[in-house]
């Protein structure tokens, strides 16, 4: 039988903290952020599960309730007592995340700049951070009353607009240096480093996001990044967990999806624009994602909005 660890009550005196600001500054879940550049504070009150999505390099930090994000197979829950960091773009197959009006689920993400997490290591010096195996670009770690001082310190920011300004850079950057110094702040710190390999992977990533409506030759790619083909395919299902073809064809399908979702195009003339030239191949494979035709899928969604 585990026996969980006692509650650092430095901890539930923050967490009650945070959770009071947020009741009290969070918007709509998908709004914009808050007076704090790349700060968004969210509040759900209803149960969330969502399909296939992705996930933007931020911290992620709960105050009240739990979340689960699925990579392909692989599930990563965090609670107050524990905080996520995404180091890099990531396709997610699901999100649940439990929440009603009586107890909502209350968070915070603070998105990551890699360049900002680049210039930090570069002014600082050597910050001696383990040379530890790179896994997945994503992790669950137990919280510490620094990092969530820290924390506390920005968001009591939106109560003093003024000091915004002056202030929110310098407590990010406190909050980048105690992810780093974290047991696993290896994963955040080799995706800053150029000439690591990681760091080419997510080199691939970026051009991936911004070119992924183009054919894709893997050699091509390896050779934009300064990789062979066997590393990097064997590097990015490390990250990703999955190949550079498997994550473009999750760019493509999710960009149609919002193509025929936001701009009312039909279903050949998304699938063309992300890349497709056969309407059947497209709709075989978005059937396969979302478990639905696009038409049949895309009602389902406007019928669940409205």
């Amino acid at each position: 039988m585990t026996i969980a660890p006692p509650i650092d009550p430095t901890l539930e005196l923050q967490r009650q903290e945070l959770a009071e600001l947020i009741r009290r500054h969070a918007g709509d879940p998908h709004g914009p952020c808050s007076a704090v550049d790349g700060l968004f504070l969210v509040r759900y009150t209803a149960n969330v599960r969502s399909v296939p999505t992705f996930a933007q390099p931020a911290l992620c930090i709960l105050a009240q309730g739990s979340k689960s994000l699925f990579l392909g197979d692989e599930q990563y829950a965090y609670d107050p007592l524990h905080y996520m960091v995404v180091s890099v773009t990531l396709p997610l197959s699901k999100v649940k995340l439990d929440a009603s009006p009586e107890n909502p689920s209350l968070g915070i993400r603070m998105d990551l700049d890699p360049a900002e997490v680049s210039q930090l290591i570069a002014e600082s010096g050597p910050m001696l951070v383990p040379n530890l195996p790179s896994g997945r670009g994503l992790y669950v770690e137990r919280s510490d009353p620094q990092l969530l001082d820290a924390l506390l310190r920005l968001v009591r920011l939106l109560d003093n607009p003024r000091d915004i300004a002056m202030l929110a850079p310098l407590i990010r950057r406190e909050i980048l240096y105690r992810l780093l110094r974290g047991p696993q702040g290896y994963r955040l710190y080799e995706i800053a480093l150029a000439n690591s390999q990681t760091h080419r992977v997510c080199q691939a990533i970026t051009w991936l996001n911004q070119n992924f409506q183009q054919p894709l030759r893997i050699e091509d790619l390896a050779r934009e990044v300064n990789l062979s083909t066997s590393t990097l395919h064997h590097r990015f299902k490390a990250v990703t967990s999955m190949s550079p073809l498997q994550y473009q064809k999750q760019l493509r399908l999710q960009e149609a999806r919002r193509l025929m979702l936001n701009d009312g195009l039909e279903a050949a003339v998304a699938g063309y624009r992300v890349g497709y030239e056969s309407p059947s191949q497209f709709s075989r494979e978005y059937s396969r994602l979302y478990g639905a035709p696009p038409l049949r899928d895309v009602a389902r969604l406007r019928a669940s909005a409205g």
